[in-house]
């Protein structure tokens, strides 16, 4: 059995905050399980990384013995979480939610025991609500308070509208944790509002208030900017493998120990002794290879995760070219076509600027070969494979 001491070590393992810490001991001094809640709208059908932060902390309760309830807001996803938004964010349609709250499911038993996971829609309790109820609940809440929220605050101080459905969205986020009976949420540092209008909302019924656990909210692989499909910065869950192990592989070696704090489920002591290995002179790609297999195999396979190694030793650290590359024909002006435009009609690159700067730092190939010349002209009947970076291909036909 896990000793007090040991659980918390584990539940504050990339924890940002716990409110209150204090609490949360003396719920674990009891020794009963707790009811651990953490909240999903599905506003989009897949999962990336990012979404997995927490997941991952649930993990780490289920395996101390908690009960993990994984709420899928489908009542919430159709009025549209308002967190960081500078403008009203459009609701989704009854259809999208359901869709996407399928897939969500499918997708974090590949992380949760599906046997040990309630899944919850708050739709049950929410849709029994009549007017008179909803405004009861309303009542139990300012619009001071709200406006104390930084998002809020900043569209109220600049004119921007505030839709009243909005300052519901806390509102019910709260009250489902009252239905739940909740005694830990978990959300990420930017869910930090909401979660703490839960632990209002209980107090109001009568209930033990819920502990806060807010967890931070992860980098992309540009190593700036938060996860995103929006921004392509993402790794999905769903990925093939060989495209999961060679995204992992193209994160900064300083945001490789991020990505095992918050990703890996490898112990502390384990890491701490990677770091050492790489002051004492190991390649940091050899600990990232520890990463990217611990991360396809978690999503795939443990014989995904070592034919994805495989593949990428053979097709980076060799040379060899990827099986699947695109194939394209451009057209030549004037029987040429210079090398910054072919790579941005091919989608090697977002921009000509993008491409001279790929050039420059020696990143665009042909059939194999740097180039360096930026002016350089491809000739009408010309079949070559360029590659941009390690993992941009296409095979260009100039017609």
């Amino acid at each position: 059995m896990t000793s007090l001491q040991d659980s918390l070590a584990l539940i504050q393992r990339g924890a940002d905050e716990i409110l209150v810490e204090a609490e949360l001991i003396e719920k674990l001094k009891k020794n009963k399980p707790l009811r651990i809640k953490a909240g999903f709208d599905p506003t989009a059908p897949d999962l990336h990384l990012g979404h997995t932060v927490l997941i991952n902390k649930l993990r780490q309760f289920q395996d101390l013995g908690h009960e993990i309830l994984f709420l899928i807001g489908d009542f919430t996803g159709m009025i549209g979480d308002p967190t960081g938004k500078s403008t009203t964010r459009p609701p989704l349609t009854r259809e999208d939610v359901v869709e996407n709250a399928k897939s969500y499911t499918k997708q974090v038993f590949k992380i949760l025991d599906p046997d040990k996971t309630q899944v919850m829609f708050n739709s049950t309790w929410m849709n029994k609500m009549s007017p008179a109820d909803m405004i009861q609940l309303a009542a139990k809440h300012t619009v001071a308070r709200m406006l104390e929220r930084d998002d809020f605050s900043k569209r109220y101080k600049g004119g921007q509208p505030i839709a009243i459905h909005e300052f519901l969205y806390p509102l019910i986020q709260g009250y489902d944790s009252v239905e739940m009976k909740a005694d830990v949420e978990l959300g990420g540092t930017d869910q930090k509002f909401n979660l703490l209008v839960g632990r209002e909302l209980q107090k109001h019924y009568g209930q033990e208030q819920q502990v806060v656990l807010t967890m931070p909210i992860l980098e992309g692989l540009d190593g700036v900017q938060k996860m995103s499909k929006s921004l392509n910065n993402y790794i999905g869950i769903d990925e093939a493998p060989d495209e999961m192990f060679g995204k992992i592989m193209s994160i900064s070696d300083e945001l490789m120990w991020r990505y095992f704090e918050l990703l890996s489920f490898l112990p502390v002591e384990d890491i701490e002794k990677f770091k050492q290995d790489i002051e004492e002179g190991i390649n940091p790609r050899d600990i990232k290879f520890v990463l990217g297999e611990e991360l396809v195999e978690r999503f795939h396979s443990p014989e995904a995760a070592i034919q994805a190694r495989e593949n990428f030793i053979a097709r980076f650290q060799k040379g060899a070219m990827p099986d699947d590359i695109p194939e394209l024909e451009l057209t030549a002006v004037e029987g040429k076509l210079a090398i910054a435009h072919l790579l941005k009609q091919a989608s090697l690159v977002q921009s000509t600027s993008e491409a001279f700067r790929m050039i420059k730092q020696g990143a665009v190939k042909i059939d194999g070969e740097k180039v360096m010349d930026k002016g350089l002209e491809l000739e009408v009947g010309s079949e070559n494979i360029y590659q941009v970076g390690k993992r941009r291909f296409a095979k260009v036909t100039l017609k």
